[in-house]
């Protein structure tokens, strides 16, 4: 497994979807597009010097792999400094620090099977799922999918012309339902939000589906995995894009002459560096904070970016959206996440 890295990457196109969404295209040279490779429902990192800070924001691939360039789309959030940015800065021509695509909600397509999809999204959440949709649809003739979207009204649907184009495209195979909570419609069904009592009654009126999608704000997904889990679903892939930030790890300062809580030893492509760290300080906030170029993203425990494993000492993790259980057990942590609960750790990045 490649670790992420970043690169500089042109904006090739760019188009408002909405009055608050922005859509960004970037060129991929032909000697990068090996690394640039993905898989349908990964997402891209960027990274820009926003006031003086180096800011950096993950966002969903919404283009699928056989299109040409890399696409993604940043809706503006209340408070959002990069979103805020990146709906008034760039401008076609203008270049871009882009990591590698990351992400583990994707799935690939299978020729042979004949599957059946159920994707539950909201507001922007439908970008991830937008890209498995056109992916999964040209790629498995025999297979079926279904789509819960969930917006405030019609105007604020993300990419509203490009679903409706798949759903004449895909007539027999493709179905949109549109979820509105502040707009009323014929179905009261489709009326509200989609919380967990609404895809219980929606999820059990569709045929035994086989993988079932979940991209959302925190609020929107909290007891969704178990509904669908609860009546048959075999696979459910979730895909948080709202980090809850309750007892995460923050950035602290050491003072002058003070002891560190902890010594980090950090491994990194090769080479190895202590780090003070002080209580209750994240590693990668010390790694940081000294100075250390090492990968992350999103610091809130759901890219997997700052993924690395413990080979000496304990650590206490604040949060876990993204490790599975198999890299867990192997000693593998999120370092976002992660205060030494020992004197001395050793933290390899190395490590796959």
């Amino acid at each position: 497994m490649a670790r992420p890295r970043f690169h500089t990457l042109r904006v090739t196109a760019l188009r408002h979807d909405t009055a608050d969404a922005v859509v960004l295209t970037f060129e991929v040279p032909d000697a990068l597009k090996p690394a640039y490779r993905f898989t349908p429902g990964q997402y891209l990192t960027l990274r820009a010097e926003i006031d003086g800070q180096d800011m950096r924001r993950s966002y969903s691939l919404c283009s699928a792999p056989d299109e040409p360039g890399l696409q993604v789309a940043i809706k503006r959030v209340e408070g959002g400094v990069f979103s805020t940015w990146a709906n008034a800065v760039p401008r076609v021509g203008d270049t871009l620090s882009v990591m590698t695509p990351e992400g583990r909600f994707g799935l690939t397509p299978d020729a042979e099977a004949g599957r059946c999809f159920a994707a539950f999204a909201a507001g922007s959440g439908i970008t991830p799922v937008l890209s498995l949709m056109k992916a999964l649809l040209a790629g498995e003739p025999g297979s079926r999918f279904f789509l819960f979207n969930g917006n405030r009204s019609t105007d604020s649907i993300m990419f509203r012309s490009e679903i409706e184009d798949l759903k004449d495209r895909y007539l027999s195979r493709l179905s949109v339902f549109h979820v509105l909570s502040r707009e009323e419609q014929d179905i009261p069904m489709l009326n509200g939000h989609l919380d967990a009592d609404k895809v219980r009654r929606l999820a059990a009126m569709l045929p035994p589906v086989d993988h079932a999608f979940v991209c959302g704000p925190q609020p929107m997904i909290e007891g969704l995995p178990a509904v669908l889990t609860e009546i048959g679903i075999p696979h459910v892939h979730v895909e948080r894009f709202t980090p809850s930030v309750d007892g995460r790890p923050r950035p602290v300062a050491i003072a002058a002459g003070a002891k560190p809580a902890a010594i980090a030893t950090i491994i990194h492509e090769g080479s190895r560096v202590e780090i003070p760290v002080a209580e209750g300080e994240a590693i990668i906030d010390a790694a940081l904070r000294a100075g250390r170029n090492l990968p992350f993203s999103c610091k809130g425990g759901m890219c997997c970016t700052c993924r690395a494993k413990v080979v000496e000492g304990k650590v206490e993790m604040a949060v876990n959206y993204s490790l599975e259980p198999w890299e867990l057990a192997a000693g593998f942590v999120l370092t976002c996440q992660s205060r030494p609960v020992t004197e001395r750790v050793v933290v390899d990045f190395d490590q796959v």
